[in-house]
């Protein structure tokens, strides 16, 4: 098994909290770190033959079961959560005790908010990082960008493969997971409105054009898009508002989180159809913004994650406010810079709306254009220990 960054973060909360639960998409890996991490039963809730313990009297079943638990695809069963409430408040001061898995978050955060607060620790695992597959397999940046972080994606043998996966991947998401919720809107166009926002990806949302595009109101598509935001398929990065005197766009920017679901929603099946695509550019951006936020939530907990941009054009890729301090990153998919890519930057600290930069790009060499602006390689930036 690969070492995973978060699993320092999930022994520290299990030291703290009775409970904690583990979000993330579907085969991001949650089993297998939970599984290696805790020594203890697993029950998987979508499986009959797990369930049915618990389909009786689920009090007396949790009683019966002694260590700690892992309780996969936790959602399936609301009826857990007053059940681990009383049980956690007989002996508040035991920690490590439950371990909850879940790949849905509205309903898992529901529930947590109304039984579990203040007893559970949240951790959000991701698909694989490259920090934490460059250093045990000779990995370069391109693959883990054109594959994506899914494990079973990012190690399929050969492009077929990979194709395969996330094939039946989105399948199994469009007509099994989509499907449960009873929505009006049909399968066929669930899948559509994705491949609609991968065309997006990287730009700014407009709910209406989009409703336009399927026949349904803005409404629908809105709805639509906090399932899938929920299950961890989709990003909304929020405009950041300063009081700069300057007109700001408002509305969010839209990417799909895992790049090589991007990619094969648009078509794009190797390397070499990567590099002539005309989306490069965006998913270069996308792939570095959910690499940097994982990284940062790990390591600095309660960042805020932002873009800016006013009317005029002026643009920040991707802004992080840690609250005394706010570090604007730029992106070029190129392997040379000029300073022209760096000027947005510059700007940004002259307004006082960063106070330091970076530009991220593709090429070998690192180096200081003035005391606050660095330009760093993508793969240094994201395996450095040093963190920004």
């Amino acid at each position: 098994m690969l070492a995973r960054n978060a699993e320092p973060q999930l022994r520290k909360l299990a030291a703290r909290f009775p409970a904690v639960i583990m979000l993330g998409p579907r085969q991001c890996g949650k089993t297998t770190l939970a599984r290696h991490f805790v020594a203890g039963r697993y029950f998987d809730l979508e499986k009959p033959s797990d369930l049915q313990v618990f389909s009786g009297d689920i009090e007396y079943a949790m009683r019966q079961l002694n260590g700690p638990l892992i309780l996969d695809e936790t959602q399936a069963l609301p009826a857990l959560f007053p059940v681990l409430r009383s049980l956690i408040d007989e002996s508040r001061r035991t920690n490590g005790r439950f371990f909850l898995l879940g790949s849905v978050s509205p309903e898992l955060v529901r529930n947590i908010s109304e039984s579990l607060a203040g007893r559970v620790g949240i951790l959000e695992l991701t698909p694989f990082l490259y920090l934490e597959v460059a250093g045990r397999r000779a990995v370069k940046l391109e693959t883990m960008w054109q594959r994506g972080g899914f494990p079973d994606a990012f190690l399929a043998r050969g492009d077929e493969a990979w194709q395969e996966w996330q094939e039946s991947y989105l399948r199994t998401f469009v007509e099994r997971d989509v499907a449960r919720h009873r929505l009006t809107i049909s399968s066929a166009e669930v899948r559509r409105l994705m491949t609609m926002l991968a065309h997006s990806h990287g730009g700014l949302l407009n709910y209406s054009s989009l409703g336009r595009s399927l026949g349904y109101s803005h409404h629908t598509v809105q709805n639509l898009l906090d399932l899938l935001e929920g299950y961890f398929l989709v990003r909304r990065l929020a405009p950041y508002h300063a009081n700069l005197g300057k007109r700001l766009v408002k509305a969010p920017k839209v990417y799909i989180r895992d790049s090589g679901l991007l990619h094969h929603l648009l078509g794009i099946r190797n390397m070499d159809s990567l590099f002539v695509s005309p989306a490069r550019g965006n998913s270069f951006e996308g792939f570095l913004i959910e690499q940097i936020i994982a990284l940062e939530n790990l390591h600095t907990p309660g960042s805020g994650f932002h873009f800016f941009r006013t009317y005029t054009g002026a643009e920040i890729d991707l802004l992080i406010d840690r609250g005394q301090s706010r570090i604007g990153f730029e992106f070029k998919a190129g392997v040379a810079t000029t300073p022209g890519d760096w000027a947005q930057l510059q700007a940004g600290i002259a307004d006082g709306l960063i106070d330091r930069g970076i530009l991220v790009y593709n090429g070998p060499r690192s180096f200081q254009v003035s005391d606050a602006i660095r330009v760093v390689p993508a793969k240094e930036l994201l395996t450095s220990a040093a963190r920004w």
